[in-house]
């Protein structure tokens, strides 16, 4: 594989470019940037910053990846941005880099897809094969395991945990964790239900949805706190998509969980 890099785009000494790499028109990449192979900047998009991005993946125009954070608190130093494979990263969407308090990475995993406008801010740590709609935000700090979902114009606050399988409906501020594969709308952001669709199309046995809807129920209904409703899941059940909520719910929580509805 060649590697191509039009006349018009600029990239800094030191800027690592691996076989294969595509750097359109008006690009700027700078000096401590890694591109993977088969990476594609399509046109005016800027990498900066220290920054890797896996192989295969593509960035469209006016995207701006491994600028500081937007954070007073930083003061010029080192931080970083990972990148993974075969992302798909369009026009105009926002990643920034670390900050020492929080970490000093933000980190992206493979197989995502980030829409129009999209912004995934400092410190953030976003799993494999998760998808933000247009204007969407991730405040500082946010961790989004796999395969999340987030409707367009959603805003989710710093610290939030949004778990593996969960999708968040278009317009919704999210303040508060959420469970693996809960399903979350309205303007504020509430918990009203599973996304049975995504654990359909994820190939999650029917014993399993059966038991998680189970689960949900008791969440909402039970006698005593949320977490001790989850307690007895954990001892009550044999599934294992009802103990992986069940141990999110028990870890370490910086914005408390939204409850059921």
């Amino acid at each position: 594989m060649s590697t191509t890099i039009h006349p018009t785009a600029f990239v800094e000494d030191g800027a690592q470019i691996a076989d294969g790499v595509t750097i359109g028109p008006f690009c700027t990449v700078g000096a401590k940037v890694s591109l993977a192979a088969g990476v594609e900047l399509k046109s005016h998009v800027v990498v900066t910053g220290k920054t890797t991005i896996g192989e295969d993946t593509v960035i469209f125009p006016f995207a701006v990846i491994g600028e500081i954070p937007q954070d007073l608190k930083f003061d010029g130093e080192e931080t970083l941005l990972e990148i993974g494979a075969r992302n798909r990263i369009r026009e105009g969407v926002t990643m920034n880099t670390g900050t020492t308090g929080g970490g000093g990475l933000t980190k992206v995993g493979d197989d995502c897809l980030f829409m129009t406008g999209a912004h995934v801010g400092h410190d953030a740590i976003v799993g494999n094969g998760v998808i933000m709609a247009n204007q969407s935000a991730l405040a500082g700090h946010c961790i989004i395991e796999d395969k999340v979902i987030i409707g367009g114009l959603a805003g989710i606050h710093q610290f939030v945990r949004i778990g593996r399988g969960a999708i968040i409906g278009a317009v919704t501020m999210v303040t508060n964790d959420v469970i693996p594969y809960g399903l979350v709308q309205a303007p504020r952001g509430e918990l009203d239900g599973l996304n049975y669709v995504g654990m359909k199309r994820a190939g999650v046995p029917r014993p399993d949805i059966t038991a998680m809807r189970a689960a949900y129920q008791m969440l909402r209904q039970g006698d005593g706190a949320f977490q001790d409703r989850a307690r007895r899941l954990s001892e009550e059940t044999d599934s294992d998509y009802v103990r992986e909520v069940v141990e999110f719910i028990l870890g370490d929580s910086g914005r408390s969980y939204l409850t059921p509805r």
